[in-house]
């Protein structure tokens, strides 16, 4: 995975949050705009991704609020889990998609 996959993926999950907190707004009563243009931004961004990418993100948005989260100090940042040493340095090369040995959500490292 490269810093555009994950670009693409941090922002995909926070148009996520933005229209499930717009639907529960919604909910209570109130009237709620520009709901349509963030559904439209994220389909936008569904078409940069992959499709491999995209099931799994879809698969652990099920399961979990926030189905990406960061690393910080060798910790992943969902479970509060600490990673192994070798996850440091390969995760910083953003080859590929890692994802967290405790609960299974994708990581992102930050500086």
């Amino acid at each position: 995975m490269n810093n555009r996959d994950l670009e693409v993926l941090v922002n995909l999950q926070d148009l996520d949050m933005m229209i499930a907190e717009m639907a529960e707004v919604e909910k209570l009563g109130f009237n709620v705009q520009g709901k349509e243009n963030l559904e439209e931004a994220r389909n936008e961004l569904i078409r940069k991704m992959s499709k491999p990418l995209l099931y799994k993100y879809e698969k652990l948005k099920k399961r979990y609020k926030r189905a990406i989260v960061p690393v910080q100090d060798d910790v992943c940042l969902g479970c509060f889990m600490r990673l192994p040493t070798s996850f440091s340095a390969k995760g910083r090369e953003d080859a590929m998609v890692y994802e967290c040995e405790g609960c299974g959500r994708i990581l992102y490292w930050l500086d």
